[in-house]
């Protein structure tokens, strides 16, 4: 919608990149030991749940600084969610099994992921053919057709934090891992 060719829009997306590899490599792995991943799991899900929501308000006429901007600043979620996952992911797997677990682990992900784009892309052409057939120009067909993936994909996100909040016990014990504090 903002007319960028494709060295435009990669340099656009940059800012999300950058934030979710320092949020991943540079601070998810503190607060996991410090919080449990339970907590940075649900708390990097609701930030992607901010994200996709304000990514559903991006108006037809947004520019880049005011609106997209602050979204991928947001996309730090990602780098709360993907660590996190995979720590929990392998939490039960004995030594013997870990790279059968890493294995399916990485599977279901990637399966996960791609099923995801493919069901909010189809929703998102759905509703920009719909919108075109009843008269809408273009740009605010497209627009509505991401507005309502976006939206859906909030609401997908928020149910994911809720089972996680429902389903993941919180940790009550220190972890034989974590550094003991001496005082």
């Amino acid at each position: 919608m903002l007319g960028y060719d494709a060295t435009g829009t990669g340099l656009a997306l940059l800012p999300a990149a950058v934030v979710i590899g320092a949020v991943s490599l540079g601070v998810s792995a503190r607060l996991n030991a410090r919080f449990g991943e339970r907590a940075v799991l649900i708390a990097g899900l609701v930030l992607l749940a901010a994200m996709f929501a304000l990514l559903a308000r991006v108006p037809v006429d947004g520019r880049y600084l005011p609106d997209v901007f602050p979204v991928m600043l947001l996309a730090g979620g990602f780098g709360l969610v993907l660590p996190a996952l995979t720590a929990l992911g392998m939490s039960a797997a004995r030594a013997e099994d870990a790279g059968l677990a890493s294995g399916l682990f990485n599977t279901t992900q990637e399966l996960g992921m791609a099923f995801g784009v493919a069901v909010l892309s189809t929703l998102a052409a759905a509703r920009t053919a719909g919108r075109v057939a009843l008269g809408d120009d273009r740009a605010s067909a497209l627009t509505s057709g991401f507005h309502a993936a976006f939206a859906v994909g909030a609401g997908l996100v928020l149910v994911a934090a809720g089972l996680a909040y429902a389903l993941l016990r919180p940790r009550t014990t220190k972890r034989a891992d974590a550094p003991a504090l001496v005082g």
